[in-house]
């Protein structure tokens, strides 16, 4: 399992949300690049950032603090929020991201995951942000009634690199991701699966491991911050 630090980006700054809710974003770092550095030198493999204005917006919103981090760190990067068309896919992989998410345009447009899948082999993931099991879309603002699995299953043949699972409600609230949803999804699909949302603490990642999925990662990012999971002890766990 690959251990994927969060880099949230709100305003130009590095927050996190309590359970996807803008107006209670915690600044952690006012420098993202330098925060995406330092867990590089802890040892990190792959950066996790999502431009929270952009997922609102439609469109990038926090491209500057993209671009600084691309140009200050060497390990790879996934980005999602705001990327909603072919042209901003192809601008974000060409400026050296190593994987784009797509989150709403799964639900709104699944033809352009598709195309994009296939133009960009093993660069394209989706983002499957859930609120009681239930897939959420624009920056977790509106709720749809397409089941996770169900949307998860569509996909299937299109090539997508991973998706990535967050429950909603556990996001941010240091009360440890949902590991049942998580598997059971993992054991539903062949497309490899990362876990996001409540990861807090090396039990948390531990329970991840021992669930029994096919789990490719998890996504740490207020855990990181307040220091209740030591970075470099979790690579090793997860390395183990």
């Amino acid at each position: 399992m690959i251990l994927y630090p969060a880099i949230d980006l709100k305003d130009g700054n590095c927050v996190r949300l309590y359970k996807g809710e803008m107006e209670q974003a915690t600044v952690f770092n006012d420098d993202p690049a330098a925060q995406a550095l330092a867990f590089e030198r802890s040892g990190c493999e792959w950066l996790h950032l999502v431009d929270l204005n952009g997922a609102f917006a439609g469109e990038p919103v926090n491209g500057a603090a993209v671009d600084a981090i691309l140009a200050q760190t060497t390990v790879p990067a996934q980005l999602g929020g705001g990327i909603r068309d072919m042209a901003t896919i192809e601008r974000w992989l060409s400026k050296g991201l190593a994987r784009v998410i797509l989150g709403t345009v799964a639900v709104e447009n699944p033809d352009l995951v598709r195309e994009a899948a296939r133009a960009f082999p093993d660069q394209v993931a989706i983002g499957l942000d859930a609120r009681n099991g239930m897939v959420a879309t624009r920056g977790w603002a509106e709720e749809t009634d397409i089941e996770v699995t169900h949307l998860a299953r569509q996909f299937e043949d299109a090539g997508v690199a991973a998706l990535i699972y967050t429950d909603i409600n556990r996001d941010g609230a240091m009360q440890g991701p949902n590991v049942e949803a998580t598997a059971a999804l993992a054991h539903a699909v062949s497309i490899p699966v990362i876990a996001s949302g409540g990861v807090s603490s090396l039990d948390d990642l531990r329970a991840l491991k021992a669930s029994g999925a096919p789990l490719d990662g998890a996504i740490s990012g207020r855990a990181l911050y307040d220091g209740a999971i030591d970075l470099k002890e979790a690579l090793d766990l997860l390395k183990a």
